[in-house]
């Protein structure tokens, strides 16, 4: 066996010492390269070269005869027709007025707005639509509410009947907005906008556009000097003729490596990316224009091959002899570290947590289509494991920051060694995680071969830190999280519990707390930490299991009873809607004995009608109303999610669809998807009016 063993491996390493190909190209290897080199003066003085390229067939990438695409990144072509560059993002054209490459900025005006300023005599323009980042373009819009400006037209008052706008937003005085009808037309910066009310519903259309923020504080009508009467007439027209600045990063996707190397990436119309465009003329498929992919080098492979397939013969037999010896020495003297031991260990038993260990143990996990990485690769990306890349414990090890080859950050976490549980919970969230996709789980990138030097889980990085952090960690000093946002972490978070308890098996979490409930950049969630979690069978109504969870998050009747349930997880998430209500702690030894425990504190309060010693004021419960309708319909959610009997909770679906319910209410202040572009601290790829309109010809804005 041993001599069967080294002859495979022999045979692997004979075609391994043949000179290869770095990737595999498409049929036609070569592209006409001097039609993506130039630099194509467009209008206004505008110079279009890579990554934006010309919306023109004669400046297609041609690889072979076959015309792919053009050499740019997607949704970045720009027409030049009548004297302007024109770019366009979804169904509207925005006429480019300047590019700065170096630091990767595009500034664009609506070509409507233009066109209109050619042709108006009082310079006063309408704005017909809002701004639509396509999600395939590679560029970014990073509007706030200081630099957006709302439009409200045609709005038609009944005095006494209709509420009126309040009195620090002016009607524009322009000609063209008096209207016969005796309607009226406001603008005003959003950023300065009142809390909104029912005063802009008797207006037709309700748009935002971007302007560029210096130009806006040069007028003087930032929050702190009111508005002026310029910014009603011909004011607002001069910010939407310089326009708005939209951005790209160079360093997504697989274009870092080719453009590092002098190349150029090309994509499909649909997205696709084809291939790094050289400047020899090579089309490399999924890599990059080094010393190894040029012509001269190919030549040298082919040599290569020629000489080593002539020596081949002659070394055979004395290469099996030398690799036969070494591999049964390499035998004897294996030892496999003590996360590969204990590894071993859990695959004695037929659970499936101990059939997917059998598999990793094989080193192939075939049905979980689970990537391995190599410890080297994975030391590599963290500096060896270095302490200034260390992010965090993940429960049952530590996680490092990570930076992939491939220019991927990732989260690694790290096995503690020497514990049999600490192995089955790595090899349990492997299996879970490789089942999984969702927008509100944490991507799963893959693990380890159980016969690496160490057991390691690699993830996404989930950057802005966890809920319990902006709750009343270190993080929550900043009070960033107003009550919008903590709502909406509360409907992505039982979305993200919906989908596990509907998948088939269904899965329990059993570790639902704020500390296992990531945020992203934009305030989104990643539920994250299935150590614990559970296979639910089909056809049973409970598993009866050790009790394993946080202290101040585990259900009492599983605690008590050993029966694990799908509404064990309702009653960790209840915790978290107290959480998120009161910006307090699960467990806090320094409150009042009775109050210790957050959710019996809750329980009592709710009881006793005192939601007000409960709930974190800051948020506005105590001085708006909405608020406090929301904030008070929340904490009943919560407290029926725990009732000590699990049978009285609702099931995660129905938690679900009550806060869905709160949140499009519009009860609460900014409550909704149609208010985060006022209250999100956030950039979105899409700027929309933060009120409904009651135009009968609503505009749709895709994300």
């Amino acid at each position: 066996m041993a001599l069967l063993a080294a002859a495979h491996l022999l045979l692997l390493l004979a075609v391994a010492a043949f000179p290869r190909g770095a990737r595999a190209v498409p049929d036609g290897t070569y592209h006409n390269a001097s039609m993506c080199r130039p630099s194509v003066p467009c209008g206004g003085g505008v110079d279009i070269h890579y990554p934006f390229f010309l919306a023109d067939p004669a400046s297609m990438a041609v690889v072979g005869d076959t015309a792919y695409s053009y050499c740019g990144y997607p949704g970045m072509a720009v027409a030049c027709e009548s004297a302007r560059a024109t770019l366009r993002l979804k169904d509207s054209n925005y006429t480019v007025l300047g590019i700065d490459y170096d630091n990767h900025t595009v500034t664009v005006a609506d070509a409507a707005v233009l066109d209109q300023l050619d042709r108006a005599g009082d310079g006063c323009p309408r704005v017909t639509h809002n701004v639509t980042v396509p999600a395939e373009t590679w560029l970014n819009l990073s509007a706030t509410a200081d630099d957006q400006l709302a439009f409200f037209f045609d709005c038609a008052f009944t005095y006494g009947v209709t509420p009126l706008p309040p009195p620090m937003i002016l009607p524009m005085n322009c000609s063209s907005f008096q209207e016969q009808d005796g309607t009226m037309s406001f603008v005003a910066v959003q950023a300065d906008l009142p809390p909104p009310d029912q005063w802009p519903r008797p207006c037709k259309e309700v748009l935002v556009a971007p302007v560029l923020k210096d130009l806006l504080l040069g007028l003087g009508v930032g929050a702190e000097y009111g508005y002026l009467q310029r910014l009603n007439s011909d004011g607002y027209s001069e910010l939407l003729k310089h326009g708005f600045q939209l951005s790209w990063d160079p360093s997504r996707g697989p274009c870092f490596l080719c453009e590092k190397s002098n190349g150029q990436c090309s994509y499909s119309q649909s997205g696709e990316f084809i291939g790094c465009l050289c400047s020899d003329g090579h089309v490399l498929r999924n890599s990059d224009c080094g010393a190894g992919d040029g012509l001269n080098a190919k030549m040298a492979r082919k040599k290569k091959i020629a000489i080593g397939s002539s020596i081949a013969a002659g070394v055979l037999f004395l290469l099996l002899v030398v690799m036969t010896y070494l591999y049964i020495r390499k035998r004897r003297e294996y030892k496999m570290t003590s996360s590969s031991r204990l590894l071993k260990h859990t695959t004695s038993g037929e659970t499936p947590r101990s059939r997917c260990s059998t598999d990793m143990e094989s080193g192939s996990v075939h049905s979980l289509q689970t990537h391995h990485f190599t410890y080297e690769e994975l030391e590599e990306a963290t500096d060896s494991f270095s302490g200034a890349m260390e992010i965090g414990d993940g429960g049952f090890g530590t996680v490092y920051k990570g930076h992939l080859r491939d220019g991927r950050v990732v989260a690694v976490k790290r096995l503690y060694n020497n514990s049999y549980r600490r192995v089955e919970q790595f090899v349990n969230e492997a299996a879970i995680l490789s089942r999984l996709r969702h927008p509100n789980l944490v991507l799963f990138y893959g693990c380890t071969s159980s016969r690496s030097r160490e057991l390691l889980l690699v993830y996404e990085l989930v950057p802005n830190g966890t809920v319990a952090d902006h709750l009343h960690g270190h993080r929550a000093a900043a009070r960033a999280l107003t009550w919008p946002l903590r709502l909406n972490i509360a409907v992505e978070a039982a979305a993200a519990l919906a989908y596990l308890h509907a998948v088939e098996p269904p899965i329990v979490h059993r570790d639902v707390k704020s500390n296992n409930i990531l945020l992203d950049s934009n305030f989104h969630v990643k539920v994250a930490d299935f150590g614990l979690s559970r296979l639910f069978p089909l056809d049973v109504t409970h598993v009866s299991t050790a009790p394993q969870g946080t202290p101040g998050y585990v259900d009492p009747e599983y605690h008590q009873c050993y029966q694990l349930t799908d509404r064990s997880d309702v009653y960790s998430f209840g915790v978290v809607l107290v959480e998120l209500i009161s910006s307090k702690p699960a467990v806090d030894v320094t409150r009042d004995r009775s109050d210790i425990n957050l959710a019996g504190m809750a329980i009592n309060k709710i009881q006793q009608c005192r939601l007000d010693q409960l709930v974190d004021l800051e948020l506005g419960y105590g001085s708006d109303e909405a608020t406090r309708k929301a904030m008070t319909m929340v904490a009943e959610l919560a407290f029926r999610c725990l009732q000590r009997n699990g049978e009285m909770r609702p099931p995660i679906k129905e938690v679900l669809d009550a806060l869905r319910g709160i949140q499009e209410d519009g009860d609460g202040v900014g409550v909704g998807e149609k208010k985060d572009a006022l209250m999100a601290p956030r950039s979105p790829d899409t700027v929309h009016a933060p009120w409904d309109s009651v135009s009968t010809n609503p505009s749709i804005i895709s994300q």
